[in-house]
């Protein structure tokens, strides 16, 4: 199992290229970062982690424009988005940002998508949450249409759109990986017929890892990829994820000055040293 870095970028902590660069030399597989366009100042629906918001989900940099940045400084690290918010994006102009950064970063970005569940936030960028699942599903289809050919046309419900020219396309084909997080039935669903990987939460028992592996297999989808999103730096944890099925973790790396940051991702680096030994014993 590969080990990567899961964090929030923000105007606060290590700028993304130095953290990637640091990524990089330390070994690790991956940098996935979360999206947040804004935060409601006033807002209904509960953090789902419980308790109140993270100060981190108000400041974050846009993930595409930070990973450009992480890109530059790299030459081996994926690049992925943990996760991109689809529902709240404009479809056409996300084909081209996510077709630019893979040909910037020679192939190296691993498009990360949810549904999100802020619902104030996706109101504010006229999304339905009551429909955001087949928001999403029409999007990821009219994706797939937008790089795969030279005129493009998609005519859904709620994606809709006569015949296009839009480049770049991607450099990995027929498109750059597309990892969807989240759980449940839907999500299961829409990795079926959608996805290339799966984002569970680290947190996910290792059975239902099993499970999910097995009905994805039984829907003739064995090829996906399984990537734990923001595990804690426990090698119990990241044995579980193994038993589990997982082909990469995540460690969630908190958002700090670069100074406490390239200090954590030395401490990391060791924890994933020794798993990495324990795992070839």
């Amino acid at each position: 199992m590969e080990i990567g870095i899961a964090t929030f970028i923000t105007d606060e902590g290590i700028r993304p290229d130095v953290l990637a660069a640091a990524a990089e030399e330390r070994g690790f597989s991956s940098l996935q970062i979360a999206e947040h366009s804004h935060i409601p100042v006033s807002r209904e629906t509960p953090y789902p982690g419980g308790g109140e918001l993270p100060h981190v989900y108000y400041r974050t940099l846009d993930p595409f424009v930070a990973l450009t940045a992480a890109a530059g400084a790299t030459s081996k690290l994926k690049l992925g988005t943990g996760v991109a918010l689809l529902q709240q994006r404009d479809v056409i102009h996300t084909a081209k940002e996510v077709a630019s950064l893979d040909l910037v970063s020679r192939g190296r970005f691993i498009f990360g998508v949810g549904v999100g569940w802020n619902r104030e936030e996706m109101r504010n960028h006229g999304t339905d949450p009551r429909t955001r699942g087949a928001l999403v599903d029409e999007q990821l289809a009219a994706l797939k249409e937008i790089w795969a050919k030279d005129e493009a046309d998609f005519h859904g419900e709620y994606v809709d759109f006569n015949p296009i020219y839009a480049w770049p396309k991607p450099v990995q084909k027929p498109h750059p990986p597309i990892y969807i997080g989240g759980a449940g039935e839907k999500v299961l669903q829409r990795i079926a017929k959608f996805g290339d990987g799966w984002l569970p939460h680290a947190h996910t028992p290792p059975e239902d890892l099993r499970q999910a592996r097995q009905w994805l297999a039984d829907q003739g989808r064995s090829d996906l990829k399984f990537s734990a999103f923001g595990a804690s730096p426990d090698e119990e944890q990241l044995r579980g994820l193994v038993s589990g099925g997982v082909d990469e973790a995540t460690l969630f790396l908190p958002t700090e000055p670069e100074a406490a940051t390239l200090e954590r991702l030395d401490r990391y680096a060791k924890v994933a040293e020794n798993f990495r030994k324990g795992q070839q014993a």
